[in-house]
């Protein structure tokens, strides 16, 4: 009788060392999450100054920060960054304050909000892409625990969300609501983060979307150098955020696989910034990436093909560290010159969120969506 050989066992995707770093930045984004939350409601600040983080008193909570914020918790509780009982407090006080105490309208949050009280701050918007964000958290630690308790809060939030309202007149979903004003003018009409929400609401048992709504945005087709994919005048993390959640590898469409299409994406906005090393020197293969991110100037919406933004040599880490399932070698290659060549874009909590190395100038913060979305991805490519 012939042995049985035992399949191999699949080749790691990274080294001893470039596992390492990841773990370290994810070590290092878990503490962000875990230590600027709010003590009584689990909401997560929207940036921290990671040079003073001990004394930094900013008190404006982001949805979507919490969101990461409670995936956080279960790579954190998985990788033994947290103690489990510690974690699993921490889920079901932040899931009890959203269940019960913290404004929403029929199912929807605000996109900011106080963070030891709730309250809505700057007049902002129920939003309906950042409550997708904290959904897509919330169900992780359904997931992650499988922990009686966590799960029928999670129902219970992730169940009221009314999605028909949001699209009673219209296949395509609006940005967001406003008390004072009603729905805002701005539609989820063609291909960017916003997969993530209309397959939450297409798989909702309470108030589905309808089956056409997922047909309804548009998919413009890019093309540079030769290689053409799905795409939007948008930075890169549009082909990152849904795909931090839901995994479409080996899976279409009609229209196109996106896992695929990311891949193809992120290669052409790599080649993109090595084409502007002639402009900013410090461009290369060792070190690209522009997305939504700070500046010298404040926030700016940057990146490209074609070119978005003032871009002015300034990079992004999250940008490489969003990509990592996409193009791992290439994304390690620009998170190792990060850590060697560049360490005041290093602090307490992971990477800056930029920093523009023609100019010496570092940023000071670290954004909760930006640093999220490279422990997101780490953890993802890490586990493929």
């Amino acid at each position: 009788m012939a042995a049985v050989v035992p399949p191999a066992k699949p080749q790691p995707v990274f080294g001893p060392e470039d596992d390492q770093l990841l773990d370290d930045l994810e070590r290092a984004s878990c503490c962000y999450f875990w230590e600027q939350a709010g003590a009584q409601t689990g909401l997560v600040k929207d940036r921290c100054n990671a040079r003073k983080a001990a004394t930094d008193n900013a008190n404006v909570a982001s949805i979507a920060a919490t969101g990461f914020g409670l995936t956080a918790i279960c790579i954190g509780d998985k990788r033994g960054f947290i103690p489990h009982s510690e974690a699993r407090q921490r889920v079901i006080l932040t899931l009890e304050f959203l269940s019960n105490k913290l404004v929403h309208h029929r199912g929807f949050f605000y996109h900011w909000a106080d963070i030891n009280s709730g309250d809505r701050v700057w007049d902002s918007e129920v939003s309906s892409i950042d409550t997708a964000i904290l959904l897509c958290g919330i169900l992780t630690c359904r997931t992650h625990f499988r922990d009686t308790d966590i799960t029928l809060l999670a129902h219970g939030i992730t169940n009221r969300v009314e999605w028909t309202w949001l699209s009673e007149d219209t296949s395509l979903l609006p940005h967001g609501w406003l008390p004072e004003m009603g729905f805002l003018p701005y539609r989820w009409d063609y291909y960017n983060e916003m997969m993530m929400m209309y397959l939450l609401g297409l798989g909702s048992p309470t108030y589905p979307l309808r089956p056409e709504a997922w047909d309804a945005w548009k998919r413009t087709m890019f093309e540079y150098e030769g290689l053409r994919y799905i795409g939007s005048f948008a930075p890169l993390f549009v082909h990152q955020y849904s795909q931090a959640w839901f995994d479409f590898r080996n899976k279409r469409d009609r229209y196109a696989d996106y896992f695929q299409n990311s891949i193809t994406a992120t290669e052409v906005h790599r080649r993109f910034c090595i084409e502007l090393s002639h402009r900013f020197p410090d461009y290369s293969p060792d070190l690209w990436g522009i997305t939504a991110s700070d500046s010298e100037k404040g926030y700016v919406i940057w990146g490209g093909p074609p070119a978005t933004g003032p871009i002015d040599g300034t990079i992004c880490p999250a940008a490489a560290g969003g990509s990592l399932p996409f193009l791992p070698q290439e994304a390690m290659r620009v998170m190792r010159t990060i850590r060697n060549r560049y360490q005041n874009a290093m602090s307490c909590y992971g990477f800056v969120d930029a920093f523009n190395p023609m100019k010496g100038w570092y940023d000071t913060d670290v954004v909760g969506i930006d640093t999220g979305i490279t422990m997101i991805m780490a953890e993802n490519a890490r586990t493929f």
